[in-house]
């Protein structure tokens, strides 16, 4: 296998993200690494860090039909998915689709909309197609929706119920910048104009292959065996009403794949699955608890339990 692939992938689009965002290349290797996966990305934090910018800037790196959706309480599921109407000249019906017919997905403030839209959404996610009025649309690949939230604004939001959340296939934070990188960014001008000049860095081609090629990543069974022991140290724990599922599993099995990858490795080692545990998992614990507690309590976790040794 030719690892140096996803090396020159992964240059291209960072490079082309450090031009918006700064000092968060590890943020925006996990949006790729989720991307490559065919998954989606929760953001979760407070306003003005940069997650919508992040998040188009990232669109615009990768290219394909993008789309942002703006979450409202008044928006409906066929804002999403697109309506038949009838056309007075022709005298028939006529479909229009959609924003959800696009590539990527912007899904800006997710937690605004009410949860009979949410799940118009999250149903697309899972399913990669949409049916209206009996007639099924497939999405177009590579499909992924990328939604942010913030988690400090209670009043007109809908929390999304735990299962949902569940889809996604990771949650994360930007958190604050660097002094250093803040002042910076405070100097130049616009984010919005300099995201607007961003141009596609890869095409559909490297995806696919670089998607074809991370499930030929070596996972040594110890490997596997240490992601079941983190799953079931969770399922194990009675201040838990839930452990992570095995979808959950499966999850953090093809990260670490893509993740050893991008750090130039055609195998996975148990630093891979230690760093993406909190960000893969956290979100799946049947817990009441902020995302930053529960990002906290899987590393206390993971570092309580014994690590595969190296001769395996």
């Amino acid at each position: 296998m030719d690892i140096t692939v996803f090396r020159d992938y992964r240059d291209k689009v960072l490079q082309n993200c450090q031009k918006v965002i700064l000092g968060k290349d590890d943020v925006i290797l996990k949006v790729l690494t989720a991307f490559l996966c065919s998954g989606h990305v929760l953001l979760e934090d407070v306003p003005g860090t940069g997650k919508t910018m992040l998040l188009r800037s990232f669109a615009a790196s990768i290219g394909g039909d993008f789309k942002r959706i703006q979450f409202t309480p008044d928006l409906l599921p066929s804002d999403l998915t697109g309506i038949n109407f009838y056309n007075m000249r022709d005298q028939e019906f006529e479909f229009r689709p959609g924003p959800l017919f696009s590539q990527i997905i912007l899904a800006d403030e997710i937690n605004r909309a009410t949860p009979r839209t949410q799940a118009a959404l999250l149903e697309a996610m899972e399913e990669r197609q949409i049916t209206i009025d009996g007639t099924t649309y497939p999405l177009q690949e590579p499909f992924m929706v990328m939604a942010s939230e913030n988690p400090l604004e209670n009043f007109g939001t809908f929390p999304l119920p735990e299962a949902q959340v569940d889809r996604f296939f990771m949650r994360l934070t930007l958190g604050y910048m660097s002094r250093e990188d803040e002042l910076a960014v405070i100097a130049r001008r616009p984010a919005a104009e300099i995201v607007k000049e961003l141009q596609p860095v890869v095409t559909s081609t490297e995806t696919a292959q670089c998607k074809a090629l991370a499930a030929e990543i070596t996972v040594h069974e110890d490997i596997a065996s240490y992601i079941l022991d983190i799953l079931n140290a969770t399922r194990n724990d009675d201040t838990l009403s839930s452990g992570v599922s095995t979808r959950g599993g499966i999850a953090l099995y093809r990260a670490a794949q893509v993740w050893a990858a991008l750090h130039e490795r055609d195998y996975v080692i148990p630093e891979d699955v230690r760093d993406l545990a909190p960000c893969v998992l956290a979100h799946r614990l049947g817990t009441n608890i902020s995302l930053k507690e529960s990002e906290e309590y899987i590393r206390k976790l993971v570092a309580s339990l014994p690590v595969p040794l190296e001769e395996a």
